[in-house]
């Protein structure tokens, strides 16, 4: 996998909150932050990277195209606009947030059009974000799975995401983890809880080691610098089969994003 398995994420912090947040996670040793255009926190994100101190060389940066902004006419202008505010020249990687509403923008356009950023030096990497097996294979067709880096989707214990992961898996694409932890109620569950107990673990390591060992990105976001010090150890933590086991039969197609006009048909 080319991108780095754990990351920070940004979703829904703002100015001062974000900033604190991502220059925390610097001095904790985080070096991966995802941001996105809509998100409307690339700004502070770039402010808190900038003064990090931290190489821009050792950081890996990813932020996502809106969907306003995925026409062939737009893309590139946008990102230019996200690298000013990130303060930098380029981004590592660049998804699309979600597939074009109505299919108003082809997957194909926003592709070539993410191939075009890619050769100018706005981004090392592209990807999708929130793509279904049928857009999936949308975007292969008009780029090649070698091209995606990535696909990121809302994965969680209680939502395994079994049917795009196998696709994913099977052209090589990676997949990122976002609500990892369902919004928190995957840390009130009692199998995770008793798993955790029995490895002195916190339910957030537990869950976040479970879809490491899966061989998935995570990109779990806190305000809190001992949440955020915390979740990163979970790269040291090894469930067991039966562990891994017991979380896999939690299943229960628990989707908790899933936004009316931007939405896809899942699968």
């Amino acid at each position: 996998m080319s991108i780095p398995a754990f990351g920070l994420g940004t979703f829904r912090l703002k100015d001062e909150v974000v900033k604190a947040s991502v220059s925390t996670a610097l001095e904790l040793g985080y070096r991966a932050i995802d941001t996105a255009q809509i998100y409307g926190n690339e700004a502070a994100v770039g402010e808190a990277l900038a003064e990090s101190g931290v190489a821009r060389e050792a950081l890996y940066i990813t932020t996502k195209i809106w969907t306003e902004n995925l026409g062939a006419d737009k893309l590139v202008t946008s990102l230019k606009e996200s690298l000013s505010k990130l303060k930098t020249d380029y981004v590592d990687l660049t998804l699309i947030h979600w597939p074009s509403p109505g299919n108003a923008v082809s997957v194909a356009e926003t592709m070539h059009a993410l191939v075009e950023a890619k050769n100018l030096g706005l981004t090392r990497e592209i990807g999708i974000s929130n793509f279904t097996v049928a857009l999936m294979q949308e975007a292969i067709d008009a780029v090649g799975a070698d091209a995606i880096a990535t696909n990121q989707i809302e994965l969680s214990p209680f939502l395994q995401n079994q049917t795009v992961v196998n696709f994913a898996r099977k052209h090589n694409i990676a997949v990122t983890s976002y609500m990892t932890l369902a919004y928190g109620e995957a840390l009130k569950d009692a199998t995770i809880i008793d798993i955790a107990a029995r490895h002195n673990a916190t339910p957030a390591q537990v869950v976040l080691a479970w879809a490491l060992q899966l061989g998935y990105a995570v990109i779990p976001s806190s305000t809190k610098r001992e949440n955020l010090a915390s979740n990163l150890l979970a790269q040291q933590l090894k469930l067991t089969a039966p562990d891994m086991a017991a979380i896999a039969a939690l299943e229960r197609n628990g989707r908790l994003v899933s936004p009316e006009g931007l939405a896809p048909e899942w699968d």
